[in-house]
């Protein structure tokens, strides 16, 4: 008897992604699948060389270069935003349609989302802005987590 789970398996999960690359125009290739069903299920901002980790997990003869080009063409098809969070690595999440914003800890690089509207405080409150189309908003606050200040 099958199990009944909200969450698809992971053949199920990867269907989905070439569907989801095909619709944007992108060749749904085995490895791309790979990559974006990581970025998707991965819980958000993993730079490229995990990205990497875990595809060769899955795939592994699959490249490093195979990955920087993938991230590339989904950031060009708006599948994942590209996040600089620090000068040494760009990090990467699934394309989100909720405005949200990062705190990053200066100590660890921990990274913790929060939702705001601040893109429609600042078109009210900011002379300037009234008159510009604002169509998104980049916000990332740095400090150091709860547990780092512990340490301290």
């Amino acid at each position: 008897m099958p199990s009944i789970s909200n969450k698809p398996d992971k053949l199920d999960s990867l269907s989905v992604d070439r569907k989801t690359l095909k619709a944007t125009g992108l060749r749904a290739t085995d490895q791309r699948a790979v990559i974006l069903d990581i970025i998707l299920q991965g819980g958000g901002h993993l730079d490229a060389d995990e990205v990497y980790r875990r595809a060769r997990q899955k795939h592994p003869l699959i490249s490093l270069s195979t990955v920087y080009r993938a991230l590339r063409s989904f950031k060009n098809h708006d599948l994942v935003e590209e996040m600089h969070f620090d000068e040494e690595h760009h990090h990467y999440e699934a394309k989100s349609n909720k405005e949200h914003h990062h705190l990053v800890c200066l100590k660890c690089g921990k990274v913790t989302e929060f939702q705001s509207s601040i893109s429609g405080y600042i078109k009210k409150n900011v002379p300037q802005a009234k008159d510009f189309e604002i169509v998104g908003t980049e916000v990332r606050l740095t400090g150091y987590c709860p547990e780092c200040r512990a340490k301290q």
